[in-house]
Protein backbone atom coordinates (compact mmCIF):
# COMPACT_ATOMS: atom_id res chain seq x y z
CA UNK A 1 0.00 0.00 0.00
CA UNK A 2 1.23 3.09 -1.33
CA UNK A 3 -0.45 6.74 -0.13
CA UNK A 4 0.44 9.86 -2.70
CA UNK A 5 -0.70 13.28 -2.20
CA UNK A 6 -2.49 14.86 -4.59
CA UNK A 7 -2.55 18.69 -3.63
CA UNK A 8 -2.28 19.89 -0.53
CA UNK A 9 -5.93 18.62 1.11
CA UNK A 10 -6.11 15.30 -0.89
CA UNK A 11 -4.39 12.20 -1.27
CA UNK A 12 -4.47 8.53 -3.35
CA UNK A 13 -4.39 5.55 -1.21
CA UNK A 14 -2.97 2.75 -3.63
CA UNK A 15 -3.63 -0.91 -2.45
CA UNK A 16 -2.79 -3.48 -5.20
CA UNK A 17 -1.15 -2.79 -8.69
CA UNK A 18 -3.53 -5.84 -10.24
CA UNK A 19 -7.78 -5.22 -10.94
CA UNK A 20 -8.94 -8.46 -8.91
CA UNK A 21 -11.95 -9.55 -7.61
CA UNK A 22 -10.36 -9.71 -4.28
CA UNK A 23 -8.08 -6.19 -4.76
CA UNK A 24 -12.05 -4.80 -5.44
CA UNK A 25 -13.46 -5.84 -2.03
CA UNK A 26 -10.39 -4.59 -0.11
CA UNK A 27 -11.10 -1.46 -2.19
CA UNK A 28 -14.70 -1.71 -0.41
CA UNK A 29 -13.52 -2.50 2.67
CA UNK A 30 -10.74 0.33 3.65
CA UNK A 31 -13.86 2.82 3.43
CA UNK A 32 -15.36 2.48 6.34
CA UNK A 33 -11.97 2.66 8.26
CA UNK A 34 -11.33 5.80 5.76
CA UNK A 35 -14.74 7.80 7.43
CA UNK A 36 -13.97 6.92 10.76
CA UNK A 37 -10.72 7.57 11.18
CA UNK A 38 -11.20 11.07 9.21
CA UNK A 39 -14.67 11.91 10.40
CA UNK A 40 -16.21 14.82 10.27
CA UNK A 41 -12.62 15.93 8.39
CA UNK A 42 -13.79 13.82 5.08
CA UNK A 43 -14.60 16.12 2.32
CA UNK A 44 -14.73 13.20 -0.34
CA UNK A 45 -14.10 9.57 -0.45
CA UNK A 46 -13.86 8.24 -4.16
CA UNK A 47 -13.27 4.39 -4.61
CA UNK A 48 -11.60 3.15 -7.89
CA UNK A 49 -10.28 -0.46 -9.02
CA UNK A 50 -7.05 -0.50 -6.68
CA UNK A 51 -7.11 2.88 -5.13
CA UNK A 52 -9.03 5.30 -3.13
CA UNK A 53 -8.68 9.39 -3.62
CA UNK A 54 -9.50 11.12 -0.31
CA UNK A 55 -10.07 14.48 0.18
CA UNK A 56 -10.18 16.00 3.84
CA UNK A 57 -10.58 19.22 4.88
CA UNK A 58 -7.58 21.21 5.66
CA UNK A 59 -9.12 23.31 8.68
CA UNK A 60 -9.64 20.30 10.42
CA UNK A 61 -5.80 19.03 10.04
CA UNK A 62 -3.37 19.30 7.54
CA UNK A 63 -1.54 16.99 4.88
CA UNK A 64 0.85 15.34 7.42
CA UNK A 65 -1.60 14.32 9.80
CA UNK A 66 -4.12 13.30 7.55
CA UNK A 67 -1.29 11.13 5.80
CA UNK A 68 -0.05 9.65 9.41
CA UNK A 69 -3.83 8.90 10.38
CA UNK A 70 -4.63 7.17 7.36
CA UNK A 71 -1.80 5.15 7.25
CA UNK A 72 -2.50 4.00 10.68
CA UNK A 73 -5.96 3.36 10.11
CA UNK A 74 -5.30 1.20 6.91
CA UNK A 75 -2.91 -0.42 8.18
CA UNK A 76 -5.18 -1.69 10.89
CA UNK A 77 -6.64 -3.37 8.80
CA UNK A 78 -4.76 -4.96 6.17
CA UNK A 79 -5.88 -8.09 4.67
CA UNK A 80 -9.24 -7.49 6.22
CA UNK A 81 -11.96 -7.95 3.74
CA UNK A 82 -15.58 -6.95 4.34
CA UNK A 83 -17.54 -9.67 2.43
CA UNK A 84 -20.76 -9.37 4.11
CA UNK A 85 -21.48 -6.19 2.30
CA UNK A 86 -21.35 -8.00 -0.99
CA UNK A 87 -24.54 -7.64 -2.49
CA UNK A 88 -25.78 -9.71 -5.37
CA UNK A 89 -28.15 -8.16 -8.04
CA UNK A 90 -29.73 -10.20 -10.56
CA UNK A 91 -30.97 -7.57 -13.74
CA UNK A 92 -33.51 -8.71 -16.55
CA UNK A 93 -31.53 -8.26 -19.30
CA UNK A 94 -33.28 -9.11 -23.15
CA UNK A 95 -30.90 -10.58 -25.46
CA UNK A 96 -31.35 -10.35 -28.78
CA UNK A 97 -29.43 -9.22 -31.97
CA UNK A 98 -32.08 -6.40 -32.58
CA UNK A 99 -30.73 -4.98 -29.39
CA UNK A 100 -27.04 -6.01 -29.81
CA UNK A 101 -25.85 -3.75 -31.90
CA UNK A 102 -22.12 -5.45 -32.00
CA UNK A 103 -23.07 -8.93 -31.21
CA UNK A 104 -22.03 -10.20 -34.84
CA UNK A 105 -18.52 -8.21 -34.55
CA UNK A 106 -18.07 -10.31 -31.27
CA UNK A 107 -19.29 -13.35 -32.36
CA UNK A 108 -16.59 -12.82 -35.93
CA UNK A 109 -14.27 -11.12 -33.26
CA UNK A 110 -14.25 -14.56 -30.66
CA UNK A 111 -15.67 -17.55 -33.21
CA UNK A 112 -18.32 -18.36 -30.87
CA UNK A 113 -21.96 -18.28 -31.75
CA UNK A 114 -24.94 -15.48 -30.81
CA UNK A 115 -25.86 -18.72 -28.51
CA UNK A 116 -22.65 -19.02 -26.87
CA UNK A 117 -22.48 -15.60 -26.39
CA UNK A 118 -25.13 -15.01 -24.70
CA UNK A 119 -24.77 -17.84 -22.87
CA UNK A 120 -21.17 -16.89 -21.59
CA UNK A 121 -22.40 -13.35 -20.93
CA UNK A 122 -25.55 -14.47 -18.67
CA UNK A 123 -24.17 -16.88 -16.73
CA UNK A 124 -21.28 -15.10 -15.55
CA UNK A 125 -21.44 -12.80 -11.80
CA UNK A 126 -19.49 -9.40 -12.21
CA UNK A 127 -18.55 -7.02 -9.49
CA UNK A 128 -18.69 -3.44 -9.36
CA UNK A 129 -15.40 -2.03 -9.95
CA UNK A 130 -15.43 1.40 -10.05
CA UNK A 131 -18.49 4.35 -11.07
CA UNK A 132 -17.15 6.83 -13.61
CA UNK A 133 -17.20 7.68 -17.50
CA UNK A 134 -21.17 9.08 -16.39
CA UNK A 135 -23.24 9.01 -13.09
CA UNK A 136 -24.09 5.59 -12.51
CA UNK A 137 -22.22 4.16 -15.45
CA UNK A 138 -20.23 1.04 -13.59
CA UNK A 139 -17.68 -0.83 -14.73
CA UNK A 140 -18.16 -4.39 -14.03
CA UNK A 141 -15.52 -7.34 -14.51
CA UNK A 142 -14.07 -9.72 -15.16
CA UNK A 143 -15.84 -10.68 -18.45
CA UNK A 144 -15.10 -14.29 -19.64
CA UNK A 145 -12.15 -14.40 -21.38
CA UNK A 146 -13.45 -15.36 -24.35
CA UNK A 147 -15.42 -12.57 -24.94
CA UNK A 148 -12.60 -10.37 -24.36
CA UNK A 149 -13.06 -7.58 -27.43
CA UNK A 150 -11.07 -4.27 -28.16
CA UNK A 151 -13.17 -1.02 -27.59
CA UNK A 152 -14.55 0.62 -30.97
CA UNK A 153 -12.17 2.68 -32.16
CA UNK A 154 -14.85 5.19 -32.98
CA UNK A 155 -17.42 5.69 -30.42
CA UNK A 156 -21.06 6.01 -31.08
CA UNK A 157 -22.43 9.20 -30.37
CA UNK A 158 -25.70 7.61 -29.06
CA UNK A 159 -25.56 4.31 -26.85
CA UNK A 160 -29.66 3.51 -25.89
CA UNK A 161 -30.44 3.71 -21.95
CA UNK A 162 -29.61 0.15 -20.86
CA UNK A 163 -27.53 -1.09 -23.39
CA UNK A 164 -24.39 -3.95 -22.28
CA UNK A 165 -21.23 -3.51 -23.44
CA UNK A 166 -18.30 -5.22 -23.72
CA UNK A 167 -14.62 -3.73 -23.86
CA UNK A 168 -11.48 -5.24 -22.92
CA UNK A 169 -12.28 -7.84 -20.38
CA UNK A 170 -15.32 -5.86 -18.63
CA UNK A 171 -18.74 -5.35 -19.27
CA UNK A 172 -21.28 -1.99 -18.60
CA UNK A 173 -24.30 -1.21 -18.18
CA UNK A 174 -25.07 2.34 -19.84
CA UNK A 175 -27.78 4.17 -17.52
CA UNK A 176 -28.70 6.26 -19.81
CA UNK A 177 -28.15 7.41 -23.33
CA UNK A 178 -24.55 8.59 -24.02
CA UNK A 179 -21.63 8.40 -26.37
CA UNK A 180 -20.06 4.97 -26.02
CA UNK A 181 -16.87 3.19 -27.35
CA UNK A 182 -17.76 -0.24 -26.15
CA UNK A 183 -19.01 -2.71 -28.05
CA UNK A 184 -22.89 -3.14 -27.48
CA UNK A 185 -22.94 -6.87 -26.68
CA UNK A 186 -25.69 -8.91 -26.16
CA UNK A 187 -28.62 -6.95 -24.57
CA UNK A 188 -30.24 -4.43 -23.04
CA UNK A 189 -31.62 -4.08 -19.84
CA UNK A 190 -34.96 -4.71 -20.06
CA UNK A 191 -36.48 -1.96 -17.38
Amino acid sequence: MTINPVNENTVIIYLADEVTPDVARRVASVIPQIKQSLGQNLVDIVPSYTSVLVSFDLKGMGLREALQVLQSSISNCEGETDSGSVKTIELPVYYGEEVGLDLHDICEHTGLSIEDVVQIHSTTSYQVYAIGFAPGFAYLGNTDPRLEIPRKQTPRLKVPKGSLAIADRQTAIYPKQSPGAGRLSVGRLSI
